[in-house]
């Protein structure tokens, strides 16, 4: 049962009368639906539709929300959201001195949550406060990222660059297609509806050991995307899934500083990469 403390994250605690309702017409998840025992992504976009800020959300064990987010951005994080508070009774506080720790593999320690980013078959959990023996490294926490395709900003992709689909947030109920308006839901419900997402988080791998975070991809001598988490052979990147479709229809190479790489879309998302006028699809 591997598991560290991610000292990169932080909880804000969203609470108050109102703060389920203020979080539901502003965040890209179904709050309403956010099931005790689970954290989900989720995230708060800009009016066009990319993502400004992205955080896992659970339910508190007392009352309110847990919004599980990168140390960095708390500060902003909390101001934007006093910015959409305005006079809902709700308060926003961060919990600088919650560890936010995340295991895998074997029994989750009382009060874990189980991380629905992941196949229940990884088991990989959450848990904030302590309780868990800490004894794995980060090498170990990115490695089970990459190899089921789970990705994160800072290191996959750029914050206000990204769509949700991008990162696979419409198959992991980070954003939910049927509840009420939300900032920026007009341009994400476009894209699903019309099927126009042209980037998607895919797992890369070689024989080699893979150059650094950054690197570009060429499919066919096409740029087709960067590099994000390498764990040794393995990585993950957002990709040009029709250049990439397109360079496998027609046996093209697809290659990182000519070491000849293969990519695959993560398998518990349905996708597959499909050339022809819509490159990925469901299987």
């Amino acid at each position: 049962m591997p598991a560290l403390n991610l000292t990169d994250r932080v909880l804000v605690r969203v609470d108050g009368v109102e703060a389920e309702h203020f979080l539901q017409n502003l965040i890209t998840a179904n709050v309403e639906a956010v099931e005790p025992g689970h954290v989900q992504p989720s995230a708060l976009l800009t009016p066009q539709g990319k993502i400004l800020f992205d955080f896992m959300i659970s339910r508190a064990p007392e009352s309110g929300f847990f919004l599980d987010i990168a140390a960095e951005l708390a500060s902003d994080f909390e101001r934007r959201l006093a910015l959409y508070k305005l006079r809902a009774k709700v308060t926003v506080e961060t919990l600088s001195d919650t560890p936010v720790i995340a295991g895998w593999g074997g029994s989750a320690p009382e009060g874990a949550l189980i991380d629905n980013r992941f196949p229940e078959e990884a088991g990989v959990w959450r848990l904030y406060g302590s309780g868990a023996l800490l004894d794995a490294e980060r090498a170990g926490w990115d490695a089970v990222r990459v190899t089921h395709g789970v990705a994160e900003s800072g290191t996959d992709y750029s914050l206000s660059d990204a769509f949700p689909h991008d990162v696979m947030m419409d198959k992991n109920d980070g954003v939910d297609f049927k509840k009420g308006c939300y900032v920026g839901q007009e341009v994400v419900s476009r894209m699903q509806h019309r099927g126009t997402a042209r980037r998607r988080v895919a797992i890369v791998s070689s024989e080699e050991t893979l150059p650094g975070s950054g690197t570009g991809i060429q499919a066919g001598g096409k740029p087709s995307g960067t590099l994000g988490t390498v764990a040794g052979k393995q990585a993950l990147a957002i990709v040009r899934t029709d250049r990439i479709a397109d360079a496998m229809a027609n046996e093209l190479p697809i290659e990182i500083d000519t070491i000849p790489v293969t990519l695959s879309l993560p398998g518990w998302t349905g996708l597959s990469f499909v050339s022809g006028p819509h490159s990925d699809t469901d299987d």
